[in-house]
């Protein structure tokens, strides 16, 4: 007898023999379905569940394409392995996202495949990946940007299959998310270790502009530093980037902390010293670069957790990742 019972949604957009194809995959996904388990008749899923015998074949030949179930003659259809597959779609991949990502992949079940996208804040890509992916994933994990026609193209992903990682932007109520505040946090690392910030003489924002990082950051900046009272700028342009004794940096891009450490080295400056430099975004190395670098960064470890307890768990999250700024020696 099988374990499996499918019935029509009449009010989802999706067609009937989508509808079979992902209460299949979910059922696996959730183990209400095993490795070997049979699946119910064609027969018996047209007189149960309304379906042409043309729908449920189609359904089942995709499931066979993708190796999810087999045929055996004369007894039936059959699931062939429990292995489903996680759609998770980033913008970039970087140090702290190789963090994010093994720590996903770390607390997966073993019967789950991800597949990994990325999008580099492109919107024709992100278009083009989101509507080739429609209806071959279990699970979506997707990282919006700040781009108008986002919410349309996301909209097309089920929301009981969606999340939305790192940024909240364009984030519905209904849809789960697991991110990071990039406004008040910022605000409240800064505050917290307001002493050794003021010991510089002015406070310079490094927002280059090839960076995609929310733009929400500069005026929290600007509001800690019109609180306490310290002078300050909000760079734009990296070719007018040059360190001046005295500077305190806040770097939301590694290419141009990268550039700050090399003058740093042409001018004889010492980190921590005669300038300083916070970073954004937490890697493994920057605590060993120039005796340790501070941070400002939500735990990707965690994020990535998050994320694959919403895969494996199926339940709706909304999670924001704590942000701490880690103090060390550059600072």
């Amino acid at each position: 007898m099988s374990k499996f019972h499918f019935k029509i949604d009449p009010a989802s957009n999706q067609l009937k023999f989508q509808q079979l194809i992902d209460s299949v995959t979910e059922a696996i996904s959730k183990n209400l379905l095993q490795a070997g388990d049979i699946l119910p008749s064609v027969n018996q899923l047209c007189k149960e569940s309304s379906l042409s015998r043309d729908t449920v074949f189609k359904a089942y030949a995709e499931l066979k394409n993708r190796g999810i179930i087999e045929s055996v003659p004369n007894k039936g259809y059959f699931v062939s392995k429990a292995t489903t597959k996680v759609f998770l779609f980033l913008d970039t991949f970087k140090a702290y996202k190789e963090v994010l990502y093994g720590s996903f992949l770390e607390n997966l079940p073993d019967n789950i495949a991800v597949d990994l996208h990325f999008h580099h804040y492109n919107i024709n890509v992100f278009e083009t990946i989101i509507k080739e992916s429609l209806g071959k994933y279990t699970k979506y994990i997707v990282m919006n940007f700040d781009h108008k026609r986002v919410p349309e193209i996301v909209k097309q992903i089920p929301n009981n299959k969606l999340l939305v990682i790192d940024w909240e932007v364009h984030a519905k109520p209904e849809n789960s998310s697991v991110f990071q505040d990039f406004g008040q946090s910022l605000y409240d690392c800064l505050q917290a270790h307001l002493q050794p910030i003021k010991k510089y003489e002015r406070f310079i924002y490094m927002y280059p502009e090839f960076t995609y990082h929310p733009q929400e950051s500069i005026t929290h900046f600007n509001a800690f530093c019109k609180d306490n009272k310290i002078s300050s700028e909000v760079l734009k342009n990296s070719r007018e980037f040059n360190i001046q004794p005295g500077d305190l940096y806040l770097m939301v891009s590694d290419r141009m902390l990268a550039r700050f450490l090399d003058q740093c080295d042409q001018k004889k400056l010492v980190p921590g010293k005669d300038v300083g430099v916070i970073s954004y975004n937490e890697t493994p190395m920057k605590k060993y670069v120039k005796e340790g670098i501070t941070v400002i960064s939500t735990d990707f470890e965690l994020m990535g957790r998050k994320a694959a307890e919403f895969v494996s768990g199926g339940e709706s999250v909304n999670f924001c990742v704590p942000t701490k700024l880690t103090l060390r020696s550059s600072l």
